[in-house]
């Protein structure tokens, strides 16, 4: 490669995101440029800082598809993220590139550049494009400089991948193979029904399954719309929103309110979101949904507050009841109705497995998705390991946090990303074992990677520490992953989501490992079984 190397950056959609996030971005780039500069290559933007808009990203599908009619079609080309970002706003451009393709994102959790470079390299995996991937808190350590010079010279980037190995035909316990065949027999038989409010939330395409792959495992999507559920919202009494809230509060959880709509969580928010909690176990019964998403992030959150307490209150077993307006029957009495945050109908499918089998273990079955965040090495308070942070924007059961609706309170959300407001259930997940996974789409196939973890409990101040640098409103997990490294998780993770669930010990959590691989087997998904401590003869 002796061409010019095109450095573009892409963002969110929302401007005020766009114009915060914009310095750190910035810092990053210059970064960037220079390692490059290093090795005696020429680097230079693929598109100018917007003087009006005073930020320097892509900040639409539209805009993305003007940049890449300007951008040499052979040239080397990076993607520099330091931010959230839109996948679709470059995806078409990354399709049809022929030149080599490097996305590069900075160690930092102050904004969720990680989040949103794992979400297109998953976005990429799915579309069937090549490409390479790197990560650096500095961009001089020798991890990165010395893939980045290779990627120059024209040869693939290489990350470890061996803590990744496929289940094949490994013949699993005895009781995890039966529970699985006869719950894949029983779901491809009954079927479920799949609730989507709008697909493509926040241009993640990899969060989308296509419907004929959903339907080889017998689930299939209602196509609902959230300006119906908002109309629905409209129909429920204030009487009702409240008799949710007092629950809430009676069970210990705190509201940390305030009198200013544009930067605090006031008292008419938090109606609303007890309202859309409301609406949205009507419309589920309705339709006789089993697992449901809502997008929230584009449309109607210049409606409504925010969705994330809806959300985690929807994948909580013990949650306040809500009656069917004429017939007056309790919906999905002494059940959750598991939520999948920002539509990612993987992690839909996901919670749909996870929650079932779980239940047919005899486990709690709460279930949530959480970002990739960030993550440092901990050592002290009986831990010396790379610690995760997992966090996502309010939708953890309070069954996972410590002290359950007692050790949760709802903040308001950022404005930048929340204009309408609305509260999180924010609280430090409890100390245990747990089963990760994540399905995603490669080569037009559902595949799966799943693992063990344990969520760890940090000292207050390390905990305060680690969401002070990343975002202190929303719920957070400690969380080490058994036999996996930072960089081996980045090389081989292909989402920005990751789905938990807890185990009441170890050996319990085996077997829900090995059972829900054996599912996803049985179901067609090509499952890899990650890391350590699982149990399994690999």
């Amino acid at each position: 490669m002796t061409q010019p190397v095109i450095l573009i950056a892409n963002g969110d959609l929302r401007l005020s995101a766009n114009q915060v996030c914009w310095p750190a971005q910035q810092a990053v780039e210059e970064a960037v440029m220079a390692a490059v500069r290093r090795f005696g290559r020429e680097i230079k933007r693929g598109h100018p800082v917007d003087p009006v808009k005073k930020h320097g990203f892509i900040d639409s599908q539209k805009y993305g598809m003007k940049v890449f009619r300007e951008i040499p079609p052979d040239a080397p080309l990076m993607v520099v993220e330091a931010v959230w970002q839109y996948s679709h706003h470059i995806l078409h451009g990354l399709y049809s590139h022929r030149g080599p393709i490097l996305t590069v994102a900075n160690w930092s959790g102050q904004w969720p550049g990680l989040v949103g470079l794992l979400n297109l390299n998953g976005s990429l995996t799915k579309a069937g494009v090549k490409y390479s991937t790197l990560w650096s808190e500095n961009f001089t350590d020798d991890y990165f400089l010395t893939r980045l010079e290779k990627w120059l010279n024209g040869q693939p980037v290489e990350h470890d991948t061996s803590h990744a190995r496929p289940l094949g035909n490994i013949r699993l316990p005895d009781r995890a193979e039966r529970i699985a065949e006869e719950f894949a027999q029983q779901l491809l038989r009954d079927k479920a029904i799949m609730g989507v409010f709008d697909e493509g939330c926040m241009g993640m395409y990899n969060a989308i399954i296509p419907d004929e792959l959903l339907h080889k495992v017998g689930v299939f999507k209602e196509r609902l719309s959230q300006s119906t559920l908002y109309a629905e919202m409209l129909r429920v009494p204030d009487e009702e929103a409240w008799q949710v809230r007092r629950w809430l509060e009676a069970k210990g959880m705190k509201f940390k309110t305030g009198p200013n709509h544009e930067t605090d969580l006031t008292d008419e928010q938090i109606l609303g979101q007890c309202k859309m909690y409301i609406a949205a176990l009507r419309i589920a019964d309705e339709f006789g949904c089993d697992v449901i998403g809502i997008q929230y992030q584009q449309g109607l959150k210049d409606l409504a507050p925010a969705s994330d307490l809806v959300e985690g209150l929807l994948n909580n077993v013990d949650r306040p009841p809500v009656r069917h307006p004429q017939e007056g029957r309790i919906l999905y009495e002494g059940e959750a109705l598991p939520h999948f945050n920002e539509v990612d109908e993987c992690a839909g499918l996901d919670a749909l497995i996870t929650y079932r089998l779980w239940r047919r273990l005899g486990f709690d079955p709460e279930t949530t998705l959480h970002d990739v965040r960030y993550g440092e090495h901990y050592s002290g308070n009986g831990i010396d390991d790379f610690v995760w942070v997992f966090e996502i924007s309010g939708a953890v059961p309070p069954n996972h946090l410590e002290g359950g609706y007692a050790g949760a309170v709802s903040e308001r959300q950022p404005p930048m990303y929340f204009p309408a407001g609305g509260g999180t259930i924010k609280g430090v997940s409890k100390p245990g074992e747990i089963v990760w996974s994540r399905i995603y789409i490669e080569n037009n196939e559902l595949h799966a990677d799943i693992g063990r973890a344990k969520a760890v409990k940090l000292p207050p101040e390390e905990t305060e520490r680690r969401w002070q640098i990343t975002t202190p409103q929303w719920p957070i997990m400690h969380a080490v992953l058994y036999g996996i490294t930072r960089d081996q998780m980045m090389a081989k993770h292909k989402a920005n989501h990751i789905q938990v669930a807890y185990a009441p010990d170890a050996e319990a959590a085996k077997l829900a490992l090995a059972t829900k691989a054996a599912t996803f087997r049985n179901l067609g998904i090509k499952v890899n079984i990650c890391g350590t401590e699982h149990g399994l003869p690999l």
